[in-house]
């Protein structure tokens, strides 16, 4: 069974090569972001804040696990992938069967994407919502269906379901939600999931988890084969450049996704293992990241608020921000800064979101509304 998997996996991955660019287009790239392309000054001096990175990372003890690692790179990294595994399940009381790795949770949306789109149908998301993995579902057979968030700009649950239909071959959410930063609450997510899980896939995605005090649902993999959970390490773990992420899910459900990849868990190297086998360990700077984020949230929201800038309650490193009644061009003004990360999800709107980056460069960034405000 899990050669014919992994030969109808090979059959569509040459099919969709023949039409379109397996890098670029496969996970193409679906939203707009303002690129800095007013900055003259020179690049060492450029901010970064519109991709969600952790500033402050990685952990040092990841790093000299990473550089340690490095001299064993000649050996596949099978090993250390089990004790990865065997760490991450004990994390949620569950085992490394419950797990499977892969170069950032970013690859795993897409292999989730291409198992539910076997079947064709649709997936149901909230709306706008992080959408990386949209080309590769739809390139798999999958039609996207997006329902709007609440005014509030949290996932409307019973809408949600209400969108599915039996052509759903998936429900897709962000908890802490990409790109709002807001949250469903805990009891409300859990039912909504048991709902949903009885008719299709329900794939959460938890990259943010962390930069919130709402706990993770991975364990709820246990007893339920259409429940995925997604995490990565690219988040409060500072490892947006290692590449390695992992899904939660039933062990039949893990057996059954990983024979859509070239070998089980074979998408993260060995230096990103040895360093996050280390980072999961370093709660200490783990917590530390956590509070530099929220004194950085409690200084600049309120900023923002005091030039009439509509701010969503945060419980991410990022924030989520209207800027209607701003009188000035926030991209334009923000680039020439050098200053780079306004992006829109909402095409047509002036909603936009921008990382949290560290105190100095986000003092920058107030300064810098502050002084175009006058």
């Amino acid at each position: 069974m899990q050669q014919q998997a992994r030969r109808l996996w090979l059959k569509q991955s040459l099919l969709a090569a023949a039409g379109i660019s397996m890098g670029s287009q496969l996970f193409g790239r679906n939203y707009q972001c303002d690129e800095p392309l007013i900055y003259t000054g020179p690049a060492d001096h450029l901010i970064k804040i519109g991709s969600n990175e952790n500033p402050y990372g990685p952990s040092p003890l990841a790093v000299a696990a990473m550089q340690k690692a490095v001299a064993s790179s000649n050996r596949y990294p099978w090993e250390i992938t089990t004790q990865l595994r065997k760490k991450i399940g004990s994390q949620y009381g569950l085992t490394e069967a419950h797990v499977l790795m892969g170069a950032g949770s970013s690859e795993l949306l897409g292999l989730v994407s291409a198992y539910a789109g076997r079947n064709k149908g649709n997936v149901v998301t909230g709306y706008p919502t992080f959408k990386l993995w949209f080309t590769a579902a739809e390139n798999f057979g999958l039609q996207i269906k997006k329902v709007p968030l609440t005014n509030d700009k949290v996932h409307n649950l019973p809408a949600m379901l209400q969108a599915m239909d039996a052509n759903t071959q998936m429900m897709y959410i962000v908890n802490p939600h990409n790109p709002t930063g807001t949250i469903v609450a805990k009891e409300a997510l859990q039912n909504f999931i048991e709902e949903a899980s009885k008719k299709t896939l329900v794939l959460l995605d938890e990259a943010y988890t962390e930069y919130s005090d709402e706990p993770s649902l991975g364990h709820l993999v246990a007893n339920n084969k259409n429940l995925v959970v997604a995490k990565t390490f690219s988040k409060i773990h500072g490892m947006a450049g290692a590449r390695i992420g992992y899904i939660l899910a039933h062990p039949d459900t893990i057996k059954a996704l990983s024979a859509w990849q070239p070998w089980s868990n074979a998408g993260a190297g060995t230096a990103a293992l040895a360093g996050a086998l280390a980072s999961i360990d370093d709660l200490d700077f783990q917590k530390s990241c956590r509070q530099k984020n929220d004194a950085v949230k409690a200084l600049v929201l309120p900023a923002m608020q005091q030039l009439g800038i509509q701010v969503i309650p945060s419980y991410t490193n990022f924030i989520y921000y209207n800027t209607s009644n701003y009188p000035a061009d926030v991209a334009a003004i923000t680039q020439a800064a050098g200053i780079s990360g306004v992006r829109i999800f909402e095409e047509g709107t002036n909603w936009r979101r921008t990382s949290i980056g560290t105190m100095d460069e986000m003092k920058k960034f107030i300064e810098v509304l502050n002084k175009a405000a006058k």
